[in-house]
């Protein structure tokens, strides 16, 4: 792909003509992230973790079981991508699938998505020396409940080796549907 670039070396002295150029590459790259999300799920593949399956596995089982329970195509979407993060940012891996979501999803399921970690922190915080009920800071929060909810139907019990999950293939038309396009931009205000 050949395509005009922009002139400058200083974002200071830009033109419209330039950001217009960078616009055109801007969409294309938009057009592609869905793409790349389903390649970066699959660096989570053969990853266990120390759990008793790979964190490829365990996501398609959590986008699977809400499927199944028939959620809509964006939280099924929230839920296969709910641990992407894993790789880049071990101790704050909802952060960054909350980010990646954010201009493409409902804030409820960006607030689920980002606080699943310390939600999911209930069932094992006590383990490691931790406060289990660290995430009654939020229980005032008007999506506390939908988070605890999501960690209980189809997050911490999606660990099973003899699970039948949906393979990814089956997801990729949903994350084509989520991110054909952000439904607000994050720079708004």
């Amino acid at each position: 792909m050949n395509k005009e670039q922009a002139s400058f070396t200083e974002m200071v002295n830009g033109t419209a003509d330039d950001y217009k150029i960078i616009g055109e590459w801007g969409k294309d790259h938009t057009l592609s992230l869905s793409k790349r999300l389903i390649d970066h799920m699959k660096l989570l593949e053969g990853d266990t973790g120390g759990f008793a399956v790979d964190r490829l596995t365990h996501c398609l089982q959590t986008a699977t079981r809400a499927h199944k329970d028939g959620r809509d195509v964006e939280y099924v979407v929230c839920a296969l991508l709910h641990d992407i993060g894993d790789t880049l940012g071990p101790s704050n891996h909802a952060d960054i699938a909350a980010t990646i979501l954010e201009p493409y999803v409902s804030e409820e399921n960006h607030w689920i998505v980002k606080h699943h970690g310390i939600f999911q922190g209930y069932y094992f915080f006590h383990f490691l020396g931790l406060d289990k009920n660290m995430r009654d800071k939020y229980k005032d929060h008007k999506y506390f409940n939908k988070c605890a909810e999501f960690c209980a139907k189809y997050d911490q019990n999606s660990f099973d080796p003899d699970y039948d999950s949906y393979d990814l293939d089956f997801f990729v038309p949903m994350v084509e549907e989520v991110f054909k396009a952000p439904k607000k931009s994050i720079y708004s205000a």
